[in-house]
């Protein structure tokens, strides 16, 4: 075990392994990365250095609850025949696989696309863990009873080749917080992906972020030959669920943007379950926006999706019963570009159209890669009425060099007639798929003139790298004045978290409490809670995950937000390591008990 764990480290191990045609082809090793039933530490650290050694022991992820149907149409139920092993057509695809992972992938490949370098550290991958009962320093307070979740990628296998951070299989990290006490588990999302390359054994899918040139057309027929000789059913989905989590419908949702919702379930003794994909009843089709909102008051969801595909841009909303509403299609959205969030306020919602755009024919063939940066382009927001019944009121306001990625809120101003919009505009936009190292992300007050169709107001809030914004929900869309932020130094990890304070948005900089999370310390995306009293905007406390790259401990931390230092004021050390990730959300007790009974 241990002379696996150093080949991970320092080079992925390579076996020769004939193929059915008699020639011998040197191939990666498929390393399965699972946990035996009495393991609960996965990494080992030397105490006389730094450096944490990946260790890949054996098990079972969690199987599906034993009653449980996917919520999907009829027509779009997994199929439930085996993976044949043995047949012609597998063998032959598999071969091609390792074919063009040690032959036409380029080679060295680059650093943002060798797992070598994209799954280090922390990144690294790590095995499922059932639900395990932790220590807790400090206090609770009672507005966190319930349960902290975090999505993000972590593969099953260690991929063939070429592999970029987005690629990962989804896995989400949750805390339960009952009593005073905690109970910490992993597990995997079982996607339609997940489950078919657990059939297999290895993986099948290609890493669509991370190939480019003919090595990315070779992969993608590959992968249409799977579809078309039976092995893949493309009608079930071909989505991660690594990107977010939503509350909807009393259901926990796992997102990605171009695929259905997967329906989670979290048990009472802290353990996470697939349900399956959700269509809200056959209505939802082809995907929806990771960053869906949700309406405090009313209850009401709204959301998008895009593609490549006319229209490149739908928004839609769902009644707070959980029904879907038709989409309005978008025709102004004039070419296919990347939209990972929207903001919403009260009258309104907003849109981004930034210089990332998507490249549908790469896409397709396999020539290129599927997105890139469009310099000559000009960023607009867009702006549409929450109620619209088509496009005919979207109005788009040009914002030059404004490319918004994620929103922290939007509210309206003097009746309605102007809209400000807070949100990170990521500089230079070019670097976001690939360097994010270089990215620098500047936290800005966009105000608009709806009459006038015009910026009449835009500065930035402070001179520091942040993004993943949070605020107190119950503000989602109406007048905030907090938020707070993940310091991303060096990006793409969180050295940090800061508040700000939106009523000095006159001065140099809003930022009025920071929390440092000291040397080779980093932590994810905060989360904030309300207490349940009520009281002020900031009455409340600042979740995350931390880890440690020196322990190599992860920890679950609570820290006071009206404090000028974010005091943290419970904690707990985790059982095993929580790779870095994406989104978060924590959902009270009271709406884990309006869970679904899907028994």
């Amino acid at each position: 075990m241990d002379a696996i764990s150093s080949s991970f480290q320092a080079s992925f191990p390579r076996l020769n392994r004939a193929t059915p045609f008699g020639v011998t082809f040197p191939t990666i090793t498929n390393i399965r990365l699972e946990r035996a039933h009495d393991q609960t530490q996965f990494t080992t650290h030397s105490p006389t250095t730094t450096t944490a050694t990946t260790v890949l022991t054996r098990a079972t992820p969690s199987p599906p609850p034993p009653s449980t149907e996917p919520i999907i149409t009829k027509a779009a139920r997994p199929l439930r025949q085996p993976y044949n092993l043995f047949s012609l057509h597998v063998t032959i695809c598999n071969a091609l696989d390792d074919l063009i992972s040690n032959f036409v992938d380029r080679n060295p490949l680059r650093s943002s696309v060798n797992p070598k370098d994209v799954l280090a550290g922390n990144y690294a991958p790590i095995g499922e863990l059932p639900p395990t009962k932790c220590t807790v320093e400090g206090r609770f307070p009672s507005c966190l009873e319930g349960a902290y979740i975090r999505n993000g990628p972590n593969p099953q296998f260690i991929p063939k080749s070429a592999y970029h951070l987005f690629d990962g299989d989804g896995m989400l990290h949750a805390i339960q917080v009952s009593g005073g006490q905690a109970t910490f588990c992993s597990r995997f999302i079982r996607t339609y992906k997940f489950t078919k390359e657990e059939e297999a054994g290895l993986p099948i899918y290609p890493n669509f972020f991370a190939l480019a040139g003919f090595a990315r057309f070779m992969r993608v027929a590959v992968f249409m030959v799977r579809v078309l000789t039976g092995q893949i059913n493309l009608i079930n989905g071909v989505g991660l669920a690594n990107t977010a989590l939503a509350f909807m419908n009393n259901t926990i949702m796992a997102l990605w943007e171009l695929d259905l919702p997967y329906a989670m379930h979290l048990t009472p003794d802290g353990d996470v379950e697939t349900v399956g994909r959700w269509d809200f009843g056959g209505e939802l089709r082809m995907g929806i926006t990771a960053h869906p909102k949700v309406d405090p008051v009313t209850g009401e969801v709204f959301a998008f999706r895009y593609g490549p595909i006319p229209p490149f841009l739908n928004y839609f909303r769902i009644g707070g019963d959980g029904t879907k509403q038709p989409d309005i299609p978008i025709f102004s959205f004039r070419q296919p570009s990347f939209v990972h969030d929207l903001a919403i306020t009260e009258r309104y919602a907003i849109f981004p159209d930034i210089q990332i755009v998507m490249k549908p024919l790469a896409m397709f063939t396999g020539m290129g890669p599927p997105m890139g940066c469009e310099a000559r382009k000009v960023p607009r927001v867009g702006i549409i009425p929450r109620y619209a019944t088509d496009e005919s009121e979207m109005k788009w306001i040009e914002v030059p060099g404004f490319n918004f990625v994620h929103s922290v809120n939007a509210w309206d101003e003097k009746g309605g007639e102007e809209v400000v919009l807070v949100a990170a505009n990521v500089v230079p936009v070019e670097h976001m798929l690939e360097r994010m190292d270089l990215l620098h992300c500047c936290l800005e007050m966009v105000r608009i003139n709806l009459r006038e169709g015009k910026v009449v107001g835009r500065r930035a809030l402070s001179r520091r790298n942040l993004e993943w914004g949070v605020i107190n929900p119950k503000f989602l869309g109406r007048k905030s004045r907090y938020a707070f932020m993940a310091i991303l130094d060096p990006m793409i990890k969180v050295s940090g978290i800061v508040k700000l304070d939106f009523d000095r948005a006159s001065g140099e900089d809003c930022v009025v409490a920071t929390r440092s999370f000291g040397e080779r310390c980093f932590a994810g995306e905060p989360f904030f809670v309300a207490k349940e009293e009520g009281g002020h905007e900031d009455d409340g406390y600042v979740l995350t995950y931390t880890h440690n790259e020196g322990s190599g401990e992860s920890s679950f931390v609570v820290m006071d937000a009206k404090s000028p230092t974010l005091d943290i004021v419970a904690s707990v050390r985790l059982p095993q390591r929580v790779p870095y990730g994406f989104h978060g959300l924590f959902v009270c007790q009271k709406d884990l008990q309006k869970q679904k009974n899907w028994k």
